[in-house]
């Protein structure tokens, strides 16, 4: 155990770190593009308060091409635009790009599926007070699906970390790039066994503590 920790510890230490930048920032960066997307794709279906059929359609089949295409062939097709924005393709720099890239439909889904959960009767409510569609957006969607948005968050930020895990297979930092780099490919099994045990620890604390963050927010509970 001493001699593990000793040749591979900071190496792990390091990755997981890594991880904790890539997760922290995709998900910050995917949710920043993905709500605005995911409100517009409600607010302009059928019988929303901006109901569009033209914008509708374009946003859910942006939304769908993404969402379609698996993320290891993503990260590849997207390699050059990687380059052009972030300077490389490869390290924990050059899986952001990507990552926000293949995050941001989930994400808005999300978000849709949230806003869809809402009563219609609290947007009528405010429509006949007189509330503007961005009123209504800012003072009534935003805050009364915030639970469910956390809840959600807490799903996209997993997935995130799966996403991740694939980007070590194509020169992508964190912790997959120890599985696949040493673990994989040297055969090194403890060090597989260590980044996994730790992926499946990570989960589980992000799981917890959305839970817990959900709890105190929600007042239905």
């Amino acid at each position: 155990m001493a001699g593990f920790v000793a040749e591979y510890g900071a190496i792990i230490l390091k990755a997981v770190g890594e991880t904790l930048v890539m997760v922290v920032l995709s998900t910050g960066f995917g949710y920043l593009l993905g709500i605005p997307l995911g409100v517009v794709a409600y607010i302009t279906d059928h019988g929303s308060i901006s109901e569009n059929r033209v914008v509708n359609t374009v946003v859910g089949w942006v939304i769908n091409i993404v969402r379609s295409i698996p993320f290891i062939i993503l990260i590849l097709f997207l390699i050059p635009y990687t380059r052009f924005v972030m300077g490389t393709a490869s390290g924990t720099r050059g899986v952001i790009f990507p990552l926000v890239i293949g995050s941001t439909p989930f994400i808005a889904r999300m978000v849709e599926s949230s806003f869809n959960e809402l009563d219609s009767g609290v947007i009528e409510s405010a429509k006949a007070m007189g509330a503007t569609n961005l009123q209504i957006i800012w003072k009534v969607l935003l805050p009364e699906s915030f639970p469910s948005l956390l809840r959600g968050m807490a799903i996209a930020t997993i997935t995130i970390i799966g996403y991740i895990a694939m980007a070590g297979m194509v020169g992508g930092g964190g912790l997959g790039a120890v599985a696949i780099n040493y673990g994989y490919y040297r055969y090194e099994r403890p060090v597989m066994n260590a980044t996994i045990i730790l992926t499946i620890l990570l989960v589980q604390l992000i799981q917890v503590l959305f839970n817990l963050i959900v709890r105190r927010v929600d007042k239905n509970r």
